[in-house]
């Protein structure tokens, strides 16, 4: 093992001794093992069944995960449809994108059939996000404990305040992840996840064709990829074209994108930016090792589906019937 891979699992080992992991003390391994025994079971069948017949619903699940947790904790806040004056976090600029609804409403409706008003839509995110890229390998890539309960408040401008931009520095992701409870080793793992996805060309064509407004690419993007960029990409963006985030690995959950980020060949300026760091482009180097980086993310998955959680203590929240809308 290379000396420098060795002093990011130390660090790791005390990140994780030393990090608080975000109401995760109040979820539980198996929390529904009496009044939903066959809940994981349910939650893996769809979700496996999905992604084999369309491999890009596991970014999709990924992302909505993901996105979620960022305004307000994973409390399913983002699943709410809007109503009349309230525009909620689906209507947000970054969420404009975002799929995989119609999934976890099949998930819910099976439930629903099988232990009525107890699985929390907030806890089916977290489960099927899980189960989606754990697709691939055949079993559990890491554990999620449950309990939440659903929240009744989703707000638009939250979103678009709240979630990490494709265009953000080094200092704002930073900052972004801190205030939600992730450190640096966080940030890198869960960037990590753009291994899987796609972006559109809208959101990185300033890259490729003006970055300065002169008609010149980003210096930080390695000249052959942008080459391969702009023939798949118009100037003026097409909004409807989209692009692989990692190069030739758009469905194998892997460490290609740190392979790539490396060679100065990742999509989106927010990845780019993770080597200005020296800390951060450190653990870049050693994220490209597969098992060192699935080790971390799957804490840091964890971490993330442990913010802001409602659990069932107390009267906040409640367990939607339908993920749509909040109970009458």
């Amino acid at each position: 093992m290379r000396p420098r891979t060795v002093s990011v699992l130390v660090s790791l080992l005390l990140f994780i001794a030393s990090s608080n992991v975000c109401n995760g003390g109040k979820l539980k391994k198996d929390f529904y093992g009496k009044d939903c025994p066959r809940l994981e079971e349910t939650v893996r069948q769809i979700t496996w069944e999905k992604v084999g017949e369309n491999r890009s619903v596991a970014a999709k699940l990924l992302r909505l995960h993901f996105h979620d947790c960022f305004v307000r904790g994973c409390d399913a806040s983002l699943l709410l449809d809007s109503v009349e004056g309230n525009s909620t976090e689906k209507k947000a600029i970054p969420n404009g994108s975002v799929s995989g609804y119609e999934i976890i409403d099949e998930i819910k409706a099976k439930l629903e059939e099988e232990c009525p008003n107890t699985v929390s839509c907030a806890d089916i995110v977290a489960l099927a996000a899980r189960d989606a890229v754990s697709y691939q390998f055949g079993r559990s890539m890491w554990q999620v404990f449950t309990g939440r309960k659903d929240g009744k408040v989703s707000l638009a401008t939250e979103a678009a305040r709240d979630l990490p931009s494709a265009f953000a520095n080094y200092t704002t992701l930073k900052q972004q992840f801190a205030n939600k409870g992730l450190n640096v080793f966080d940030l890198l793992a869960l960037s990590g996840a753009h291994t899987i996805g796609v972006a559109r060309c809208g959101v990185f064509a300033r890259r490729v064709f003006n970055f300065t407004g002169k008609g010149d690419k980003d210096p930080a993007l390695d000249s052959s990829y942008a080459k391969v960029l702009k023939t798949k990409c118009s100037n003026p963006p097409n909004p409807n074209i989209t692009v692989e985030l990692d190069r030739n690995s758009e469905f194998r959950f892997d460490s290609h994108y740190f392979v790539a980020l490396n060679r100065n060949q990742s999509l989106l300026a927010s990845d780019a930016a993770l080597l200005t760091d020296r800390n951060a482009a450190r653990i870049a180097r050693d994220f490209e090792n597969f098992f060192v980086f699935m080790s971390q993310f799957s804490r840091s998955i964890k971490k993330m589906s442990e913010i802001g959680v409602i659990t069932r203590v107390g009267d906040k929240g409640e367990i939607r019937k339908n993920c749509r809308k909040v109970n009458a």
